[in-house]
């Protein structure tokens, strides 16, 4: 097999543990398979200031306790420690791209690498190949976000997509975008959380001893936040509130770094979430879950559970208590266990042909 140096060009230093454990995992599972592979380092002042700022506010619109700023900041220097452990290219501009290395192969993805609507990185064509050095481009489980498909794109963001020799994408929305602006439908694959394994760092573990929910998102609506406070009370489970405040939960743990997150997760009963990893990680770990979506989570969320069939762990307004009781107490269904596995022997398969290539020479 002809080693092959490849460069992850994602989103990898958002204050956030998806992004963190997706970036991560990725680069580790393409190591895993024998390549040098590391994570484009890209930096951009403008982009870490908007990143360091939601970070310090991340529950907004609700407003942040003055207590709670300290608690954040904290978190905030915890991913900047967390950082440095990721296997790193040198560092340069975002948009001069002139000043990164030589690559065999670039893959660009996961997370919303192709949000042309994110407030800080969209619209860097960067994401979409643009002056990248590689001799082929790839992209695995790249997402449109919250970019809706029926906006279509214009075509000069359609062209710049056009130099990726192998496509694939996480969503059906972004399977759509992709569809309509170049007039293929890319291969869906699975989440590097899901694909590939999370190895966190050893850590004490003696604050997760006892039984709990996590409880992972934030700004819950009042009747999600009342069914899984009921839910916890009948089992006399306590819920505890990961990386975001929520006052209906019973603990918080604001300042937990990426690895903390993993064993959090991994420790848990059950699983209550709004965000897109929170699922993958209750997938991940087996543990029966919750989710409520939002506007601008939606079409991943949706995506996911139309993917493996767990389209019952999305609740609504409508939701009958019974049916938060049923996915918080019952085991992950089979099913969804063998459609995960299914999705990993196919996203493997995609990865076996955007990367064997045979005719090209190394960097």
């Amino acid at each position: 097999m002809t080693v092959l140096k490849i460069g992850v060009l994602t989103f990898h230093r958002c204050i956030n543990y998806g992004s963190y454990w997706q970036a991560r995992c990725l680069a580790e599972g393409l190591q895993a398979r024998g390549h040098n592979a590391v994570i484009l380092d890209h930096d951009s002042q403008e982009v870490n200031l908007a990143e360091w700022k939601c970070a310090l506010q991340p529950v907004l619109p609700t407003a942040v306790p003055k207590s709670d700023y300290p608690l954040y900041r904290e978190k905030v220097l915890k991913f900047f420690r967390a950082f440095n452990s990721l296997p790193l290219s040198p560092r340069f501009q975002l948009d001069n791209p002139a000043e990164m290395g030589n690559y065999d192969v670039v893959v660009v993805g996961s997370d919303e690498v192709w949000n042309l609507s994110h407030p800080w990185f969209g619209g860097y064509a960067l994401f979409y190949g643009e002056g990248i050095r590689a001799q082929r481009l790839v992209s695995y489980a790249a997402s449109f976000g919250n970019y809706d498909a029926s906006w279509g794109m214009e075509q000069a963001w359609a062209e710049k997509l056009r130099k990726f020799e192998f496509i694939s994408v996480r969503d059906e929305n972004s399977q759509a975008v992709v569809e309509n602006a170049l007039g293929f439908e890319p291969e869906m694959v699975l989440d590097p959380c899901l694909q590939f394994p999370v190895v966190p760092d050893e850590r004490n573990l003696d604050k997760l001893q006892q039984p709990y929910v996590a409880v992972y998102g934030h700004n819950f609506s009042e009747y999600f936040a009342r069914e899984i406070r009921r839910c916890a009370d009948s089992k006399n489970l306590p819920l505890i509130s990961i990386g975001y405040r929520n006052d209906w939960a019973d603990e918080q743990w604001l300042t937990a770094d990426p690895h903390d997150f993993a064993h959090f997760m991994a420790h848990s009963e059950a699983v209550a979430t709004n965000f897109f990893h929170g699922c993958v990680f209750a997938l991940r770990n087996v543990k029966p879950f919750v989710c409520e979506t939002s506007p601008y989570r939606r079409y991943k969320l949706q995506g996911l559970m139309a993917k493996i069939g767990g389209e019952k762990h999305l609740i609504t307004e409508e939701t009958p208590a019974a049916d938060y009781d049923a996915r918080l107490s019952e085991p992950l269904g089979q099913e969804i266990i063998q459609k995960i596995e299914r999705l990993r022997q196919t996203s493997n398969a995609y990865l076996d042909r955007a990367l064997v290539l045979k005719q090209l020479q190394p960097a």
